[in-house]
């Protein structure tokens, strides 16, 4: 078969079936599972994905590995801290208000594996990661006003010291192009970019380059509102320090 004629088979295309091949990106199970009754060979290619010990969504996972290899991260936050740069605390914060409720021990686990994600920034350089947050996300006290005055004191920190940049979108804004939910860019040394969105409950990887072309140039249009690093850097201080008066 063609790998234009698996791709149809499959459901996919033809470019991820390319990246697949070639050792650039790592199936997901539903990727094994479509390409297994594509070439009508039962299980075996779902068997033998390595199975990841990370506990995320299995919708995440690809686009969790693909984080790894990026030199270029570009985030979007609508609701909450993009997961690289969580603290622990928040981190288990957020991990905990999901339904149904997790028991202490799983909860354990994903804060685990969000703090591995993190470990990208341990690298003086790369990736080089860009944060977009909505004002509504530094506002909202998740973990309660000391968790989140650490939260906004560490990404302030990062961004002063170079290590990424950041840049709001204030709440009188109004409407932007990327009001609907959160948002991934990655760009790679040896592939083309890809983009991940995420809502409740679901999440997608886009590596069709018209669809990753319209939602880098959203993101780009939504960073020309934004506030210059300096001016988010000044809020974000400002609004970390209501936070620790509440404490």
């Amino acid at each position: 078969m063609t790998q234009q004629e698996l791709a149809d088979a499959a459901i996919m295309t033809r470019s991820h079936i390319s990246h697949i091949e070639a050792g650039r990106r790592i199936p997901s199970k539903d990727d094994a599972r479509r390409l297994d009754k594509a070439l009508n060979t039962g299980n075996v290619l779902s068997n033998f994905l390595p199975q990841t010990e990370m506990a995320v969504a299995d919708y995440f996972e690809p686009a969790r590995l693909l984080e790894q290899q990026a030199t270029v991260i570009r985030e979007f936050a609508l609701s909450y801290i993009p997961g690289i740069l969580q603290t622990e605390a928040y981190a288990r914060a957020v991990l905990a208000s999901g339904f149904p409720p997790w028991s202490d021990e799983e909860c354990d686990r994903h804060v685990v594996t969000r703090l591995e994600r993190a470990k990208v920034l341990t690298d003086p350089v790369k990736p080089a990661v860009w944060a977009l947050l909505d004002e509504a996300v530094l506002r909202r006290p998740i973990g309660g006003p000391a968790v989140m005055a650490d939260q906004i004191t560490h990404m302030a920190r990062l961004a002063e010291s170079g290590r990424v940049r950041i840049h709001t979108l204030p709440l009188d804004l109004g409407a932007h192009p990327l009001l609907l939910g959160m948002l991934s860019l990655m760009d790679f040394e040896d592939q083309p970019p890809v983009a991940y969105s995420e809502a409740v409950s679901v999440g997608r990887l886009h590596d069709s380059p018209s669809v990753v072309d319209r939602l880098r140039n959203a993101y780009a249009l939504a960073m020309g509102e934004a506030l210059p690093q300096r001016e988010s850097l000044t809020l974000m201080r400002a609004i970390a320090k209501e936070f620790g008066h509440h404490d």
